[in-house]
């Protein structure tokens, strides 16, 4: 999927804003006939994939009663299986904004509600209200914010609970097996071949949420969002035997166990290898890694990916951490246009994210504790990978020039550095 990208100076995009400022405007009921729609476009993918869903306790839910549907994030199968497992009940689904550009108004017609990827949004919470009081809809949401890299759950906001209890609505749990293993995102949407289904589970109640925490609901939250895609493919037997499974696997596997060196993997086929080293890492048709050598010093794909978490955690409490790269930058302000305005330098460190460039007109300074993680992706619209940053006002996104950077290790240091400082900032409350 491509998107439409506009040539302008970044200061005739703020000029052009200027006078023509951003109007809000609130989500709207999605029609029968949308609905139909959606459900019917979803058939061919859903039976390809010998689609079944398990319901659990989904008697409990009236036929029109508004209800928060948490789901999993996987891949763009996902708004398939929702929107036929949810059919005919009417329901508004929390999308980024980057996904209206292009087809702002048909993203609405379907119920979308836009918003900005790990950035705090006062209106999108306003939007969810105005939905489930107004409207009387149901709301979908990821609460993951993005797709996972290494089909784990990612980073969540502490927020949510809150959310919940400000809604009042029954929450039920949308959990997928197989849509990750079908369609990673680092495998340059390249689909397998591989069945998918889906677990839908009535599990909190408007008077349970009113006897709960916020804190007690976040846990509720996080027990169910605990999944392991690879090693669900092991246990399960599932097997992926396509060529290309292994391609671009180098995107999240950036680091060598074996050598320590950084952005010297390349995943390619069914091998991954380490050009510093000279290691060579086969994936066989299960998910697992092995080397030549011996031993493999770590099989499991999410161990890889948590043991680099780790390695980051060691650079920054000795002080090491630092990220510097030329980009390509792109911004956008609301959802109808994204602007190409030019070249800059994007530096991250501990003290958070700074950009410059478009010939001295870009300067932009994000703090470590204005967001608990970043919106990074791989091939993002088949322009590139890609690290966005912003605020409610704008968001920019960045495209490294080098393409052996790792955009994975900067969304792992930002959740790393939000964690250091929202402990030192706890700290300081006692």
């Amino acid at each position: 999927m491509k998107i439409k990208v506009i040539e302008k100076r970044y200061s005739e995009v703020l000029e052009y804003y200027k006078n023509n400022p951003v109007k809000h405007k609130k989500p709207i009921r999605p029609s029968i006939l949308f609905r139909t729609l959606l459900k019917l476009v979803s058939i061919p993918d859903l039976l390809a994939t010998h689609f079944t869903c398990e319901k659990v306790g989904m008697e409990k839910l009236g036929k029109k009663e508004p209800a928060l549907f948490l789901m999993n994030h996987s891949s763009f199968i996902d708004l398939e299986i929702v929107s036929s497992v949810l059919y005919p009940r009417p329901f508004n689904i929390v999308a980024t904004t980057d996904g209206f550009i292009g087809k702002s108004w048909l993203m609405r017609q379907i119920g979308c509600i836009p918003t900005r990827k790990f950035v705090s949004d006062p209106a999108l919470v306003r939007d969810m209200l105005h939905t489930v009081r107004k409207l009387k809809d149901s709301v979908v949401m990821y609460p993951e914010a993005g797709y996972s890299f290494d089909g784990t759950a990612t980073t969540m906001p502490d927020s949510l609970g809150k959310l919940i209890k400000m809604l009042g609505i029954p929450v039920v749990f949308i959990t997928t097996y197989g849509a990750f293993s079908r369609d990673p995102l680092y495998n340059n949407l390249q689909r397998r071949k591989v069945k998918v289904s889906a677990r839908m589970e009535y599990t909190l109640s408007p008077e349970q949420i009113r006897e709960m925490s916020a804190d007690e609901i976040n846990e509720i939250v996080n027990e169910h969002f605990s999944f392991d895609s690879f090693r669900w493919q092991k246990e399960n037997h599932v097997k992926i035997d396509e060529s290309f499974r292994a391609d671009g696997l180098n995107r999240i596997l950036y680091k060598c166990p074996d050598c320590g060196s950084e952005n010297t993997t390349d995943g390619k086929g069914e091998y991954m290898t380490c050009h510093n080293c000279g290691q060579k890492y086969f994936l066989d048709e299960y998910g697992e890694l092995h080397t030549d050598r011996g031993t493999c010093k770590i099989s499991h794909i999410p161990d890889w990916y948590h043991w680099e978490r780790e390695c980051v955690q060691k650079e920054l409490s000795e002080g090491n951490y630092h990220f510097e790269c030329d980009v390509n930058i792109m911004v956008s302000l609301d959802t109808t246009k994204l602007w190409h305005v030019g070249e800059g330098k994007l530096v991250h460190t501990p003290d958070g994210f700074t950009l410059t460039g478009c010939d001295g007109e870009l300067h932009y300074e994000q703090k470590p504790l204005s967001t608990y993680s970043v919106n990074s992706d791989f091939n993002w619209y088949e322009i590139g990978d890609m690290i966005s940053i912003g605020d409610n006002h704008i968001l920019y996104y960045c495209f490294p020039k080098d393409q052996s950077v790792s955009v994975a290790k900067v969304r792992i240091a930002a959740e790393e550095i939000y964690k250091l400082e929202r402990a030192k900032l706890q700290a300081t409350k006692i």
